[in-house]
C-alpha cells in the first residue's frame, strides 16, 4: 500500500512543481491541462506495466516528465530503455 501512496505523491508533486514552472513562463492553462492528462495517462501505463513480471520502470521525476511531455510514446521509449540498459 505504501508503494501506491508513494507513486501518487510523486506524480502529484511532479505535476504541481511543473505547473508552477509553466505558469511562471506564461504557458496557457489549456497547455498545462494537456500536460496533466498526458502525465496521468503515462504514469498510469507505467504503473500497469510494472505489474508485469520482468518489467521495472521506476516512478521518479524524470519518468513523470517524459510521460508528461510525450505521453504514451514516452512510455514506450522508457520501456525500450529499460530493456536495453
Amino acid at each position: 500500500m505504501s508503494e501506491i501512496l508513494q507513486f501518487l505523491l510523486i506524480a502529484v508533486g511532479a505535476f504541481i512543481v511543473l505547473a508552477i514552472l509553466l505558469k511562471l513562463f506564461k504557458v496557457s492553462v489549456k497547455t498545462i491541462l494537456k500536460f496533466a492528462v498526458n502525465t496521468a495517462v503515462g504514469i498510469g501505463v507505467i504503473f500497469l506495466l510494472n505489474l508485469i513480471p520482468g518489467v521495472s520502470i521506476p516512478i521518479v521525476w524524470w519518468t513523470a516528465l517524459v510521460c508528461g511531455l510525450f505521453g504514451i510514446p514516452g512510455v514506450l521509449v522508457l520501456l525500450l530503455l529499460g530493456f536495453i540498459l
